[in-house]
């Protein structure tokens, strides 16, 4: 593996290497001495121009768990607040010669851009609306650590679609695995043919959550919606809530972080024993861990990378 850009990019054979990694990840962080040698001597640049906790956090972790040199750049305070472009970011960070260079971006695309201007590893840690792929690898992972397999599991996907690149590498993920995928919400927020292209399900009405195993309910993203979508947060939260009405105690409930309380989710099925919130966080942690091993390991194959890309990314600030 020399990039993780998409999770569409993957088999299954690769998720189940990676998820496989992360395992033994995991039992390395039940030992007192929690750090590995894999990348001493190695850096990870973590370039984030968008806000995270989640995402950012574990991969920083996860780098210093393998013993690399970290180096974290966000936009705020750095020359890319000048203007600086991304082209001309990713040509300064190469100058460090690092091993591997995480990235997130509100421009879809921006990864692979990376990928084909360095000759580091790269990471998408979400671009725009496009993917999120760590999320979904973590997502399997914490079903997997729970369920065992996800042959045959019913999971609903439910609320703004739209806006979610977590809920496209999901999908992606979750079918690869041998899940059956229903895609939920208002018709405004679920993409036009996605079924068709997919062949997941799709429902507006809320009621037959109660036939999922897995309810993965996502965030309205107000940051990336240009117009009303739905009446209100409100209107939204009364028809599409998961609370303790919806959720019965056999199903399982997730979320990738932030969760608005009171919106997509009820403050009590956060905190209730069927809420897998936490164990995706921990999750976060040894998925990641794996992605920068897997990527280490393969970094001695040849670069395959496309011819040079005519246009240049636009800058920070700027419209797509």
């Amino acid at each position: 593996m020399r990039h993780l850009l998409s999770v569409e990019s993957l088999s299954r054979g690769e998720i189940e290497r990676i998820l496989d990694r992360a395992q033994a990840f995991a039992e390395v962080g039940k030992r007192d001495i929690k750090k590995v040698p894999t990348l001493r001597g190695r850096t990870v640049v973590n370039l984030f121009y968008e806000a995270s906790t989640r995402t950012s956090s574990s991969f920083e972790l996860a780098a210093k768990r393998l013993s690399a040199d970290l180096v974290s750049v966000k936009a705020a305070g750095s020359a890319i607040d000048k203007g600086e472009s991304l082209k001309d970011t990713i040509s300064t960070l190469s100058a460090y010669d690092p091993a591997i260079i995480v990235i997130r971006s509100p421009f879809a695309g921006a990864a692979d851009l990376v990928a084909r201007w360095t000759d580091a590893a790269v990471v998408n840690a979400g671009d725009g609306k496009h993917e999120h792929p760590s999320q979904a690898l973590l997502d399997v992972f914490t079903l997997r650590q729970r369920l065992g397999t996800l042959e045959g599991v019913n999971i609903w996907i439910v609320g703004d679609v739209l806006h979610s690149r977590v809920a496209r590498s999901c999908l992606i993920a979750f079918q690869a695995m041998g899940a059956e995928v229903t895609l939920c919400g208002p018709p405004t927020l679920i993409p036009r043919g996605i079924a068709e292209a997919t062949g997941a399900s799709v429902s507006h009405d809320i009621d037959g959550v109660a036939e999922a195993d897995v309810v993965y309910a996502l965030r309205m993203q107000q940051e990336r919606m240009s117009e009303s979508f739905v009446p209100s947060l409100r209107e939204y939260a009364m028809r599409y809530q998961i609370d303790s009405r919806r959720l019965t105690p056999r199903q399982l409930l997730m979320h990738p972080g932030p969760v608005n309380r009171g919106v997509e989710l009820s403050p009590e099925v956060i905190d209730s024993p069927q809420s897998l919130i936490s164990a995706q966080v921990e999750s976060g942690l040894v998925v990641r861990m794996a992605i920068l091993y897997e990527l280490h390991t393969g970094s001695d194959q040849p670069r395959t990378t496309g011819p040079e890309p005519v246009d240049t990314p636009p800058r920070i600030g700027q419209p797509a």
